[in-house]
């Protein structure tokens, strides 16, 4: 494993429950791996601009009709889908923000999704272009949600990375984490064991 990509999108940052979970697996992958590269993309700290009708446009616009902002869009979108395609292993933090992903995040995939670059239509439907990789998925959420009609995450997620190729996707779940200290402290060790099997 050379390369690592981890992406965060805690509205707290580092202190977030989602982004210590991903440092936590990273330290175990670093450890096995100690050569890795990693690079990191903190999405709330430094946002993608959410998708509007001029960002969209570019994404549809030829290199040769593109104007000039056109083209910075372009440029934009490419270098987040190079450091995907350059990595061996992603690490996903995804709080639950109101039943939902974060809005940094869904922006990041609004950025990502470009047709004939990360997925095609075919006679037989969509197909990813992206190489197949480790997903990590570390799912924070301060109630219990997995398994349930309200998860909307999960299935989103596996969704979306799929349609572009990433189907080895594995998610970590800690969940309840407002539902007193005893909860939290069980399901925290609970996502620890987890990270430790799948890291081991």
């Amino acid at each position: 494993m050379k390369n690592i990509l981890v992406i965060t999108a805690s509205i707290f940052g580092q202190n977030g429950q989602s982004s210590q979970l991903v440092s936590k697996t990273l330290e175990k992958l670093t450890r096995q791996h100690p050569d890795a590269q990693v690079h990191i993309r903190d999405l709330a700290k430094n946002p993608v601009p959410h998708l509007d009708a001029e960002r969209f446009g570019a994404f549809l616009a030829t290199p040769a009709d593109a104007t000039a902002a056109q083209s910075d869009v372009q440029a934009f979108s490419d270098e987040l889908i190079a450091e995907l395609k350059q990595a061996d292993a992603v690490l996903l933090g995804v709080p639950m923000y109101n039943f939902g992903v974060p809005s940094v995040l869904k922006a990041y995939f609004d950025h990502i999704a470009r047709a004939g670059i990360t997925f095609r239509y075919t006679e037989n439907g969509p197909e990813g272009l992206l190489e197949d990789k480790p997903v990590y998925v570390l799912a924070a959420r301060g109630g219990i949600y997995a398994g349930t009609p309200n998860d909307s995450q999960t299935p989103f997620l596996r969704s979306f990375l799929g349609f572009l190729g990433l189907t080895s996707v594995e998610f970590i779940y800690a969940e309840g984490l407002n539902m007193g200290d005893d909860h939290k402290s069980q399901s925290l060790d609970k996502a620890d064991s987890v990270i430790d099997a799948l890291t081991a």
